[in-house]
């Protein structure tokens, strides 16, 4: 069968660095071919090409079996070549309706047929089972909701090919389940879709081939069926996988923050839980349990009332700063939006929350020179120029950088807020190691994670939250994903909420 698009010996440099060196890649009518590889290896840079958003320095694209060049997205997508990106490319000041007819509005006559387009919106979400009404704003969306809106404006344009990047890293088991349905039914009509995805159960589960990219190189094109979720990460990072989780720490019997009776308006009632010196302590629960409401409210993010105390003494609440001086710092779910400014240098990202320690009149260069090579050592942050901006690194190496960033402060407690959220597993494994590594030297730190096998890996207790509660807790081997599931949908005995 002649590919719907090819790519043939396709490199891509940025300036004098080659990224992308003679990959060779086909979508075929009716079929999913997913892309694999780490952090960095060149999933991106090759959807971009495929997708019209970068031009290739060398090499070819071939549509239909003819050599074609695209002059950037639109000429893509009039070919019928469309691109869900993992970052959201929708105005988030617009409604969902604005946003799925947004350069296509619907007319009727000399004005716009709000009716029309209201209606199509409503039942391209509904196909997602996604319910929002479609005159909600953007920015008034819950992130899984933003994802919908993202996915069902591919959907509408009845796309030849489909370039999925990360569509599930922000969506539930169940939005997931929804999806690659509509992908199952895409299929069948001769779509071509190139999906991309960490989540290497996903990739067993809806690809027909499967292509490994390594170091921006192609490593292997063969049938998803017999490819192992084990083979597919060994083939990814190049190397023999031992257990992917570190040894659990024994905690110790300090007591280092306690929460107490802690409510975030209309989001959490009545927290109250301990975390101990040197402990992992997990946080799970669906999503909308309250889980990232009541670690902000804890650090001062969101107005919060009850008592939180470090080393047994009260933080003040509301404030960023006091949590900050008393060794509590955390990390963000959202390290694009929230955790790292984009737009500007790894340095200014690096020693944003320690700047008091690089001087008070004026910054000391050549110590936070010497910052970023630690933390680019310390923390294997992969950067190809030490002048780029932090928007230019991978996934993974952003939440590294986000990483050191938050160490920088030397704090004593650390909240991670989905450590891993959209990164390959070789870097899931060094962010596993280090969290281990933490409470081995006597550091305390808590992990909020939608992933399950994540929460269970890591901590020797975890609390589970539903409906904006703590629903309750796990020891040793109580933690499973039955017991965390049946606590979270409130299915079952529950136990004690606080140590």
């Amino acid at each position: 069968m002649t590919p719907i698009l090819e790519a043939r010996g396709v490199t891509r440099s940025f300036g004098p660095i080659e990224v992308l060196h003679g990959v060779d890649f086909s979508l075929v009518p009716g079929e999913v071919h997913a892309l694999i590889g780490e952090n960095g290896a060149g999933k991106s840079t090759t959807m971009k090409i495929l997708g019209g958003y970068l031009a290739p320095t060398s090499g070819e694209l071939l549509l239909d079996g003819e050599p074609v060049r695209f002059a950037d997205q639109r000429a893509a997508e009039a070919a019928g070549i469309l691109m869900i990106h993992q970052e959201f490319n929708l105005a988030m000041q617009l409604t969902a309706e604005e946003n799925l007819f947004l350069g296509r509005e619907r007319r009727r006559g000399l004005f716009l047929d709000h009716k029309a387009m209201r209606d199509e919106a409503r039942d391209l979400l509904a196909r997602l089972d996604c319910h929002v009404d479609p005159r909600t704003r953007i920015r008034d969306m819950s992130v899984p909701n933003r994802q919908m809106v993202e996915i069902a404006r591919a959907l509408g344009r009845n796309a030849r090919v489909l370039i999925m990047d990360e569509p599930t890293a922000v969506l539930t088991g169940r939005e997931t389940d929804v999806l690659l349905g509509q992908i199952e039914r895409l299929k069948a009509q001769g779509t071509a879709i190139l999906y991309t995805s960490h989540k290497l159960d996903e990739i067993g589960r809806i690809a027909d081939r499967v292509t490994v990219l390594r170091d921006g190189a192609h490593v292997t094109t063969r049938p998803a069926a017999g490819f192992t979720e084990h083979a597919m990460a060994e083939a990814m990072v190049g190397r023999e996988l031992s257990d992917l989780f570190p040894a659990k720490p024994a905690a110790g019997d300090d007591v280092v923050l306690e929460v107490k009776g802690l409510t975030v308006p209309g989001k959490v009632r009545d927290a109250s839980f301990t975390l101990r010196r040197g402990e992992v302590l997990g946080f799970a629960g669906l999503v909308g349990a309250g889980r990232t409401e009541l670690m902000e409210g804890i650090v001062g993010l969101r107005p919060a009332t009850g008592e939180v105390r470090v080393n047994g003494k009260p933080i003040k609440a509301g404030s960023v700063l006091a949590a900050r001086e008393a060794g509590l710092v955390y990390l963000t779910e959202d390290r694009k939006e929230k955790g790292l400014l984009l737009g500007k240098s790894l340095t200014e990202n690096l020693t944003l929350l320690a700047l008091d320690r690089f001087g008070r009149l004026s910054i000391d260069k050549r110590s936070e020179d010497a910052a970023l090579t630690r933390a680019i050592s310390d923390f294997d942050i992969r950067v190809k120029d030490r002048v780029m901006k932090a928007g230019s690194l991978s996934g993974g190496n952003q939440q590294k950088l986000l990483l050191a960033k938050t160490m920088l402060a030397e704090p004593q407690i650390v909240i991670i807020d989905e450590p891993t959220r959209g990164i390959d597993i070789g870097t899931k494994q060094q962010i596993y190691d280090f969290i281990a590594a933490l409470a081995a030297e006597g550091k305390s730190v808590i992990v909020v994670s939608s992933e399950l096998p994540e929460v269970i890996g890591l901590a020797s207790r975890v609390v589970v939250m539903g409906r904006g509660h703590i629903a309750g807790e796990l020891t040793g081997d109580q933690i499973t994903e039955d017991a965390i599931l049946r606590r979270a949908m409130g299915v079952g005995e529950l136990t004690g909420a606080s140590a």
